[in-house]
């Protein structure tokens, strides 16, 4: 259990702000929502997750434009904030939070290992971070599900 916590903290704000929260992630996996549900008590707050780690499953399931993909790539600041907006439409839920990027060790639509963007979709609008982490596949999964938090807790406090 990474940084409990943060997430703690995450969920205790959701909760006295009467918020529901769904994840939408690609490189990480599940990890996030992983973190959020390893919390006694995140049912109250959080709704669901999508892992779309595929581009067609972003698509079909979040709602982004294959033209998003086609032009900007699955690793993209676009791409990051249409699924934030499309997590939280299709799970009905106040705040979402996407991750998208390469985790490594290679490059990766010409984009280099670390580079990773996180949508958080709050208050009717998307918006999207960029992120350059430094190490292996888990570290930079890891950075990037603490990063989302981090984000997360700023974007609500």
């Amino acid at each position: 259990m990474m940084g409990q916590n943060i997430f703690s903290e995450l969920l205790s704000v959701l909760k006295e702000k009467k918020l529901t929260l769904s994840t939408a992630e690609s490189l990480t996996g599940g990890m996030l929502a992983s973190s959020i549900v390893d919390i006694s008590g995140a049912s109250k707050s959080f709704k669901e997750g999508f892992v779309t780690y595929c581009d067609e499953a972003k698509i079909r399931t979040l709602g982004v434009s294959p033209d998003t993909i086609k032009k900007h790539g699955a690793i993209s600041e676009e791409t990051a904030r249409e699924m934030a907006e499309g997590a939280a439409k299709s799970s009905g839920c106040d705040i979402a939070v996407s991750t998208t990027g390469n985790a490594g060790p290679d490059c990766d639509e010409g984009k280099e290992a670390g580079l990773v963007y996180i949508g958080i979709y709050a208050y009717g609008a998307a918006e999207a971070f960029e992120f350059h982490f430094k190490g292996g596949r888990e570290s930079v999964r890891k950075q990037t599900v603490a990063a989302a938090a981090k984000l997360l807790l700023d974007k609500l406090l």
